[in-house]
Order: structure tokens, then sequence, then C-alpha cells
């Protein structure tokens, strides 16, 4: 038995399916600059539309912001420097198209990995996915097709890139992975699948062959290889009672979520597009939490205009029929780029330039982008946040454009709904302290804790190295959110959540504990986190929470929530 990181719930009985990748050897050669060019040159296009297959393929089951990915791979494919730099070296050395493009990208590669900046770094990444399909077509050689698979199978790899988990069909049960934490791209991706994945097992490519049976226990983080019947007989009644509880949760998508003891709250869910309102609403999502609108500047090859924006504003609020609508305004930078918009040389962009600094600059993106939102507010109830914010003249600032923007349309004519809220992410530590302050200005919050923990512990949740940082269960956190809690309270508004800890099972409980109002998360984990809040006492929940913050270790926390949650 091998240990890991239980990534995505479930349980997984079946065959390994080691996915090796072909073996790329590079062999330098004298060559003729025409013929190689050219050579390289087919075998780019052919990578481009290889990228845009997958993404094809991946969009009948994936959300928009996990196909923004292959995008940020056909921006790198499509990167004139790129292609420049290994005509150049073919040209001037007279080298074979493949010595090239290994000797480009490896540069590329060495100097993304050795910046002293975690975006950066993470980039290196994207390079090696798509330099190592190039050089793949350059030889001729085949990468292995997962959508090929065609017997129940669990998919055992070292990593599995984006492309890897967007191919994976019906006969992929689940996977193991030797990387990745619960943040990674592939653990996001299964649980958007609902497929188990066990992710961080250390060994895992040693000890497994292709073929052998596999027990993939997703609920604990276990991977047991070549199991005796009567293991294979326990994790079969576990799979099945997996089965029946997921079955039996579908009773919940209509029912209200109310503790036994009569306090009601919010469960939504977070989009990233159109399309995956149905999902919110197929599981029994009460509203949309948070619809992240980068993507719709992520999806485009120009800032949209105000009238396509309109257009996908309105579809989401008529969909959701009167329900809720929390739409975050454009939250670009960082990680988050656009082919068409040059953002400034940064030694840390997570910490710079973006968000709504970008849109205070730029008011002439965050104009358009208001005036969509301000005249789709008609077809539902919209809620309008501002992500990043850091001082209360930010917030002022972007509420008096809101304002002047929403009086303009008022002069031309323009219907406009009475009820719209103007409120913030509270993703900074800054925000969180000074919530009391706050919550006067604004009509509510929402908590986005991926952010808050990372700029909270100053560690990048996407690094293995101090991955054991992402702690959203540290009392450092919990007295973080207990204040933005109290600081809307205080005021009369409300305050939710809609980072990943909104889901988490332990989560629900001290959250409900600290008041949170509204829940929102990927649309997988409304269901169970349903269950869980109409199983728990508020009253119980809020001891249970002045027992937390009062800890001293995430551990210690996690403890305690265990040892009264069943």
């Amino acid at each position: 038995m091998l240990k890991g990181i239980a990534a995505s719930s479930g349980v997984a009985i079946a065959k390994v399916y080691k996915l090796e990748q072909p073996k790329v050897e590079i062999v330098k050669k004298e060559g003729d600059p025409a013929v190689e060019t050219a050579k390289f040159n087919e075998a780019l296009e052919k990578t481009k539309s290889d990228i845009e297959r997958i993404k094809e393929i991946a969009s009948k089951r994936l959300s928009d912001e996990e196909l923004a990915v292959f995008d940020a791979h056909l921006m790198m494919a499509s990167d004139p420097e790129l292609a420049s730099q290994i005509i150049a070296m073919i040209e001037n050395d007279k080298v074979n198209a493949e010595y090239a493009t290994d000797a480009v990208a490896t540069q590329m590669i060495t100097i993304f990995e050795s910046m002293d900046n975690d975006y950066m770094r993470e980039r290196a990444a994207d390079v090696k996915d798509v330099t190592f399909r190039l050089k793949c077509n350059l030889l001729g050689l085949m990468i292995p097709d997962l959508g090929l698979i065609n017997e129940d199978s669990v998919v055992v790899a070292y990593d599995l890139t984006p492309s890897d988990t967007a191919q994976l069909n019906t006969y992929a049960k689940g996977f193991a992975t030797a990387i990745g934490g619960r943040t990674s791209h592939s653990a996001i991706m299964a649980r958007s699948l609902e497929i188990p994945a066990v992710v961080g097992c250390s060994g895992i490519l040693e000890a497994a062959n292709h073929g052998d049976n596999i027990i993939l226990d997703a609920l604990e983080g276990n991977v047991i290889l070549n199991p005796d019947e009567a293991t294979i007989k326990e994790y079969e009644a576990k799979a099945k009672a997996v089965a029946e509880e997921k079955e039996a949760l579908k009773v919940l998508k209509t029912a209200k979520s109310i503790s036994t003891d009569g306090h009601q709250v919010e469960l939504a869910g977070n989009i990233g597009g159109v399309k995956d309102v149905e999902g919110v609403l197929n599981f029994g999502g009460e509203g949309v939490g948070l619809f992240r609108t980068e993507f719709l500047y992520m999806n485009s090859d120009h800032f949209p205009t105000e009238d396509e924006q309109f257009e996908a504003y309105k579809e989401v609020l008529t969909a959701m029929g009167g329900r809720k609508v929390v739409v975050r305004t454009l939250d670009i930078g960082g990680d988050k780029k656009l082919s068409y918009f040059q953002f400034p040389e940064e030694m840390n962009p997570f910490l710079g330039y973006r968000a709504i600094r970008l849109c205070l600059d730029r008011t002439d993106i965050f104009r358009t982008q208001l005036r969509a939102l301000i005249r789709a507010s008609v077809y539902g109830r919209l809620c309008i946040m501002f992500p990043m914010i850091a001082t209360v003249k930010e917030f002022r600032d972007a509420k008096a454009i809101f304002n002047e923007e929403k009086e303009k349309l008022v002069a031309e004519g323009v219907k406009v709904s009475d009820t719209i809220e103007v409120g913030m992410m509270v993703e900074i530590p800054a925000a969180a302290v000074n919530a009391d302050n706050f919550a006067k200005e604004a009509d509510f919050f929402s908590i986005g804790t991926n952010d808050l923990i990372q700029y909270t512990m100053a560690a990048d949740r996407m690094s293995e190295h101090v991955s054991y940082l992402y702690q959203p269960y540290n009392p450092s956190i919990l007295r973080l959110v207990k204040a933005t809690i109290e600081g809307a309270h205080k005021e009369g508004k409300w305050a939710g959540m809609c980072g990943e800890m909104a889901g988490e099972p332990y989560a629900v409980p001290l959250l409900l504990g600290l008041g949170l109002d509204e829940f929102s998360m990927s649309a997988t984990s409304i269901l169970k986190a349903r269950k869980m809040v109409t199983s728990l006492s508020k009253a119980d929940c809020e001891k249970l929470a002045q027992e937390a913050v009062q800890l001293a270790t995430a551990e210690e926390v996690l403890e305690l929530v265990k040892s009264r949650v069943a």
C-alpha cells in the first residue's frame, strides 16, 4: 500500500494503465535550412491543431475556467519569439529542426526555472508541455492518447498535464500521480469530472506495472497494488457505499440548506462562463457565488465589447431565474494573461499590476465591463464584486465609477435595476483586518480563501516545496475569516466565501459556526455540503468554532473537528 493525497474523493478498482511518454532522443545533424524550416513549420501547425483538438474534446466535459489552460498553451505555440529563435538557429547553424527546437526549449525552460518569481517558474511547465509535443511531432513519435483506453483502468503517471486529464474517457475510473497537491490542475479537473484521484503518491511509478490490479482509495489517499481477494471485496463494498451515497444526495437537490436548529444558509456554485450554469442548477445550487468574468477575456482575441459582455451576463442571469448571481469584475494578471495585452514585467506579478489595480488604471476597460453588467441587471438578481481590494479608497474609487456609469445609462434612457448590490472580495489580509470599516462601504463580502491563505502564509499554493503551508484550517486563517464575517454582520451586511475552503467537508461546520451566510464552491461539491449543513446544529458549530480559533495549529483544529463531526 502506498500513501498519497486524496485529491478527488471516491474508490476505483481496475487495471493499471501506466502512462509512459515516448522517449525523445535528440541527435544533432547538419540540415538544409529550407527543408528543416519547412519541417518545423509543419510540425508547429500540427502541434497547434493537436492542442485545439484536445480543447474541443475537453470542452464537452470541462468548465470554461479549466479550458483556459489550453488557451495558454496555444498562446505559447503561437508565440513568434519561440518560432523565430528556432528558425534562426536552423538557418544560422544549419542544424536539424528537432535539435534547434530542443536547444531553444531547454534554454527557455532554464531561464524560467531560475527566475525568482513563482509565476514565471510555472511558465516553464507550459514550455515543457508544448515543446515536448512539438518535438514528438518533428520525430514522428506518437504521444499516448488516453481517449483510446478501452477497459476499466486507473491511470498511473508521474504527473498528468491538463492535456492528459482532458482526454480521459469513461473507461478511466481514476488516476494516481507521483507528484501534485489538492490545488494542482489535474486535481481540480478530477473533481470536475467526478473521478477519484490520489496525487503526491511517492513511489507509485516504481511499484506499479501496466496491467496490475489496483485499488484507488481516494477517500483516505491510499493506493493498493495487486490486492488479495479479501481486500478487493472490502473495497467493492466501499465503492458501492460511495455510489449509493452519491445517489442518495440527489434527493437534496431541491432541499433548503437548513441546520438541525433552523439556521438557513445559501449554497451556491462557482462558474467561469455561461456553459457552467447548467452544472450549478443540476447540483442544486441556490445561486452563483462567483462568476469569474476573466474567461470572457481569456477566450477572446480582443477585449470583449460592451455588447458581447452584455449578452453573456444577460444569458447567465436569465438562466439562473432570479437566483442571486455574484459577478467578479475583471481579475486578470498574475497567472492569467491576455494574448492581446502587454503586462509590465514585474518581479512578482501576483502582488503587482492586476485585478482592481489594473481596472482603476485602465478605466476604459473597467467602464465597458460595468456598463455591460448594469445593462444586464434587469434580467435577474445581480451582485457585483471587486477583486483584490486592499484599501477603502480603492473600493470607493471603484464604486464611484460604477455609480457614474449607472447614472449615464439612466440618462441615456436605458432601463437598469435599482437592486444591484456592490461588494468586494476579501482575499488580502489587510482587507480582512479592516473588515469593519469596509462593511460601512460595501453591500457584501465574499472571502477568496485561495489567495487569502497564500498571502497570509506567504506561500505559493502551486509550489510543491511549500505546499504544506496551504493550510485552510490554520487558526490565523480562521481568525481572519471570523473578523471578516463579524465586520459584515456588525453593519447588517452578508458574508460569503468563494474559495476552495467553502466546499471542504471539515470546513463546513467551522464556517457555519463562524456565521458564514453563503458558501460558494465547485458545483460537484454542493450536495455533499448540503448534507453536512442539514446534519449540523448551528449552536454546536458556534462552540466548535470558538474552540478552534483558540488552538495553535491546523492539525489541532482538524483533530478537534473530526472528534465532533461524524
